[in-house]
């Protein structure tokens, strides 16, 4: 069976992901920050779809985390597709650049950039061996687009987006693809702008199928709006850009 490593598989479009990967048989390796919660999603993961769930807790600042992270893939046999998901805003609520909590900026930087570079330098050995190692980061329309007291989040996944296409390019056998969501009903929004967490958005769940479309179609690596992949018949939108 193919074998996914998602962070920050506990809930929101993480945990999406990995039920929809389970349900197409994948085997995966999970982590987040709270154990209890991790846990209890892993359990019914492997209770409906019958694959194996390795669930890891920890954070992906920490390299110690990211090596186990890394091995437990390996005890399940390698490694074919890496999901970076995990990311925290920075603040919250989000707030204006000019009272942005530097220590924040920095914890942004940190987990949404440095900490997804390093767990994919952890796993290359592993990517590189699978037939059809990919890369997945999760960005957002705040990387490409200056919404107001989204600063500090947008600069750090614009980064991602960056370091997502550098790879691309230094690692051809690789599919490496930055993909954004779009707004979603997730914690994550709602902590970020508290006064719209009531607002009707689309559930992760419903995001998903644009990522397994990815998998399915597999086209050069790029930055994917996944919208317009759900919407699209034809080939995906995005593409290097």
């Amino acid at each position: 069976m193919p074998v996914a490593m998602i962070t920050g598989g506990s809930k929101g479009l993480g945990r999406a992901l990995a039920a929809a990967l389970a349900g197409q048989g994948w085997d995966l390796v999970v982590d987040a920050r709270t154990a209890d919660v991790l846990e209890d999603t892993a359990r019914e993961l492997r209770g409906r779809y019958g694959t194996r769930v390795v669930a890891v807790p920890g954070d992906v600042t920490d390299a110690a985390h990211r090596a186990e992270l890394v091995a437990a893939a390996g005890s399940l046999g390698g490694l074919d597709l890496l999901v970076s998901n995990a990311s925290v805003l920075g603040a919250e609520p989000l707030v204006r650049l000019d009272v942005l909590p530097l220590e924040g900026l920095r914890r942004a930087l940190e987990t949404n950039v440095v900490a997804a570079l390093g767990l994919v330098q952890e796993a290359l050995p592993l990517l590189r061996a699978s037939e059809a190692g990919s890369v997945v980061v999760i960005s957002s329309d705040a990387a490409a687009e200056p919404y107001p007291t989204w600063g500090g989040y947008g600069a750090s996944k614009a980064a991602l987006d960056q370091l997502a296409a550098v790879l691309g390019e230094e690692e051809p056998g690789l599919r490496v693809w930055a993909v954004d969501p779009g707004d979603m009903a997730t914690n994550l929004f709602a902590a970020a702008v508290p006064e719209e967490a009531d607002e009707p958005r689309p559930s992760p769940e419903s995001v998903a199928p644009a990522f397994l479309r990815l998998l399915r179609e597999r086209p050069a690596g790029g930055r994917f709006a996944a919208p317009a992949l759900l919407a699209e018949p034809g080939a995906p939108g995005g593409g290097r850009r």
